[in-house]
């Protein structure tokens, strides 16, 4: 009965949480910045048209979009996030012709006095909103006109071969002539100016920009809105008291009755069905995939030192940063997805006892689905950075821009059909042991409930077209990003490791059953609406600040008490000598608990509240939380659940614990090495400079390169090298599994269960 009345509570949340979402995204798209017609000046001439607007954001995406550089905040962090770096230059660059037209001196070399009125009259000028909604029209004035001009020229530039701008596309990791097309260096200075637009012009009858006064640009009145100060305070008060709650309710509740061990592994006499043996070759594949991974983030991180080159080898012209960086967000994806896809496929027959018809047939064909959308959108990647496809081309076979949503529409697609084929496969399998009363069926349900929300809400990624609103963009990509990935792959993984340990009988099944379903509706209380913190600057109006501020604190509060998590899943190790078996994967389990407080607890909650991601938003705070979270939670946690289907299968001596134990720590320690040693001093570092001084000095190239920054890089090799050895390592124990002579399996009598002595 306290089961239903979860499951009844966890389904409330979710109908409650995503009408909620519905109604703000709707608020989203109505509130969007405006693309207007036309960019005229005050004597009726053409600037911009929405055509070149278009235009430019799509020769944008063909460069690698958010992978070179950012937009609103999200993306790469070499190059420099392209609105504030126009609004910057366009600021100083209007200064500029005021002083020279009426001072006939530069600004820099007007008094005092006279640089304060400038920047006052700079203020009105680029703050004052001059859309006309009924004519489609932003209207400039000629300095302004011209002030535009110089910047879209040096953009010109910069995407041609000018040599006058070598060094600086150095800095910036961009290739020479990166865009091909002239009318393309052209418009993409449109798209600049828009993005640069949408950040200073305030909204009609109010005293914010349309992305809340961000980036920070004191020089023209870009200061944090009192909204964000207080939002932030109320979002520390929600997250002091849920965790005050959540201790409350455990200590209420006592600490769960745990089962004694078995006597003997309950899985010892299982014997893998031909379609569980088939999917062994989705971890290969997500090995292959991690170890790509690997290699491309040490080529990534060296073009912040060598923007052209790799120790010297110049490989920008084929593998320009753009591309790596893109390979290397995607791979992160593909491979923790492909063995959690994996997972699902073998663990299903496993529960139910049941192998459907044409099973393996399925597995072996989504397998080879899965590596089409893999080469194929790699392959489109490639051309589209390499300038090989037009815009409509490029939309659905080429790059789409959006960082961790890069693939093209057409492989999207393809993705997303193979989900619909992965949900049937698992779907069919779990079937009978859902229909039959059990006491884990409730922990099998939720297995099947996230194993549809899975393969349905990657549908988020192809709700978009060519010319969408960038607010709405933003806002189904975060689906895709946060709902998808972080929210129900982690409750699957949650209720696949639950059924794990009650297999194992570990833990009483009533019990855990009862665990995850609450856990669930913790974790989704906050982790739906939290998706809102990603938008707080992306064309949004102050509502969402407010939502996102106080859900999103409550992301953070199932993980206050992930070291009593970690204890247990520790303990179980200990709970008889057979266990030992499953020693390294329960480690990892450990690890996962351990990452999630400090990757997505401490590095995210540093950087959620609005006051904080204000200042840190695009900077190298940014990339700790998403290494540290990412790999720490996910990547462990595939990791983890790999071992454990690779253990049940491989009983023979090949199987090396002494070979998983430095896996085990060169991953961990290799990662608080390059969180803890570079990406975290770095973003402080950035973050210093953004406070004191602007976001466009931080993500300028005085900071980027400058000795500080290239010093932190470097620290970034020690724990590359210790983590690239342990992936190394792992390499070799899955090879040798796999290549090395095998005896034949012992055939095991099913064990009487009986207590522990």
């Amino acid at each position: 009965m306290h089961s239903r009345k979860l499951w009844l509570w966890l389904g409330a949340i979710f109908v409650l949480s995503f009408a909620v979402l519905g109604l703000i995204g709707r608020e989203i798209y109505v509130k969007a910045p405006p693309v207007p017609e036309t960019v005229v000046t005050t004597q009726g001439d053409i600037v911009y048209t929405k055509d070149q607007i278009q235009s430019g954001r799509e020769a944008w995406q063909t460069l690698g979009g958010m992978q070179l550089g950012s937009v609103w905040g999200h993306g790469g962090y070499v190059a420099p996030d392209w609105g504030a770096d126009w609004l910057h230059r366009e600021a100083l660059a209007l200064l500029d012709i005021w002083a020279q037209k009426e001072k006939a001196k530069p600004f820099a070399q007007l008094g005092a006095e006279e640089q304060a009125s400038l920047r006052e009259r700079l203020k009105t000028e680029l703050r004052t909103n001059s859309y006309d909604a009924k004519t489609g029209a932003i209207t400039v004035s000629a300095e302004r006109a011209q002030a535009m001009a110089q910047v879209g020229d040096h953009y010109a530039r910069l995407f041609s071969s000018d040599p006058r701008l070598t060094h600086l596309r150095e800095q910036y990791a961009i290739p020479e002539r990166s865009l091909v097309r002239a009318r393309d260096r052209t418009d993409i200075g449109a798209f600049f100016f828009w993005t640069a637009w949408t950040s200073v012009t305030q909204r009609p009858d109010d005293t914010i920009s349309y992305t809340n006064n961000w980036p920070h640009e004191p020089l023209v009145g870009n200061t944090p809105s009192a909204s964000l100060g207080m939002w932030s305070i109320a979002s520390v008060l929600f997250l002091i008291a849920g965790v005050g709650w959540l201790t409350w309710h455990q200590a209420r509740r006592g600490e769960d009755e745990h089962a004694e061990a078995p006597a003997a592994d309950p899985l010892l006499g299982m014997t893998p069905t031909p379609s569980m043996k088939a999917s062994l070759k989705y971890f290969y594949t997500a090995l292959a995939l991690f170890l790509t991974q690997v290699l491309l983030g040490a080529i990534t991180a060296h073009y912040a030192v060598e923007g052209h080159d790799f120790y010297g080898i110049a490989i920008s012209d084929v593998i320009p940063y753009a591309l790596t960086r893109t390979w290397h967000t995607q791979l992160g994806i593909f491979w923790i997805a492909t063995a959690w896809l994996a997972t699902g496929l073998y663990v299903a027959p496993m529960l139910s006892g049941h192998e459907p018809k044409f099973q393996r047939f399925g597995v072996n064909l989504l397998w080879v689905a899965l590596l089409v959308v893999v080469v194929g959108s790699f392959a489109g990647e490639w051309f589209a950075i390499q300038q090989k496809l037009g815009h409509g081309a490029n939309f659905w076979f080429g790059h789409m821009g959006y960082e961790f949503v890069d693939l093209g529409r057409f492989w999207a697609i393809l993705l997303f059909a193979g989900l619909m084929i992965w949900l049937t496969l698992v779907g069919r399998a779990l079937w009978p042991a859902l229909k039959t009363p059990t006491e884990s069926r409730g922990l099998i349900g939720m297995v099947f409930v996230s194993t549809i929300c899975i393969g349905l809400f990657f549908g988020a990624a192809l709700t978009w077209g060519r010319h969408s609103p960038l607010s709405m963009i933003e806002y189904f990509r975060w689906w895709v990003v946060h709902l998808w990935v972080e929210g129900f792959f982690e409750v699957f993984a949650t209720a696949v490791i639950a059924l794990i340990f009650a297999g194992l009988g570990l833990v009483r099944a009533r019990a855990a059953n009862t665990a995850v379903v609450f856990s669930t509706a913790v974790f989704l209380t906050g982790g739906i609406l939290g998706t809102l913190h990603h938008l707080y600057f992306s064309g949004t109006t102050t509502p969402i600040i407010a939502w996102g501020a106080m859900f999103s604190a409550l992301e953070v509060v199932p993980l206050a008490l992930l070291g009593v998590e970690a204890f247990h899943n520790y303990r179980m190790t200990k709970a008889a000598p057979w266990v030992q078996t499953y020693k390294w994967p329960i480690l990892f389990f450990v690890a996962v608990s351990f990452w999630n407080l400090v990757g997505a607890g401490i590095l995210g909650f540093a950087i959620n509240p609005p006051i904080s991601l204000y200042y840190v938003q695009g900077l190298n705070l940014t990339a700790s939380h998403g290494h540290a979270a990412l790999f720490g939670v996910y990547g462990m946690l595939g990791i983890g659940l790999m071992l454990f289907c690779l253990r049940t299968t491989f009983r023979g001596a090949n199987w090396s614990d002494a070979l998983l134990k430095p896996v085990f720590w060169t991953l961990n320690l290799g990662l608080a090495g390059m969180v803890f040693l570079s990406l975290v001093p770095a973003g402080l570092y950035q973050a210093y400079h953004s406070v004191t001084n602007s976001f466009w000095y931080a993500r300028s190239p005085e900071i980027v390169h400058s000795r500080v920054m290239e010093t932190l890089v470097w620290m970034r090799v020690p724990g590359d090298i210790v983590f690239g050895t342990g992936a190394i390592v792992l390499a070799l124990f899955m090879a040798r599994l796999l290549f090395a002579r095998r005896g034949p399996r012992g055939v095991y009598a099913e064990p009487e269960l009986v207590p522990a002595e």
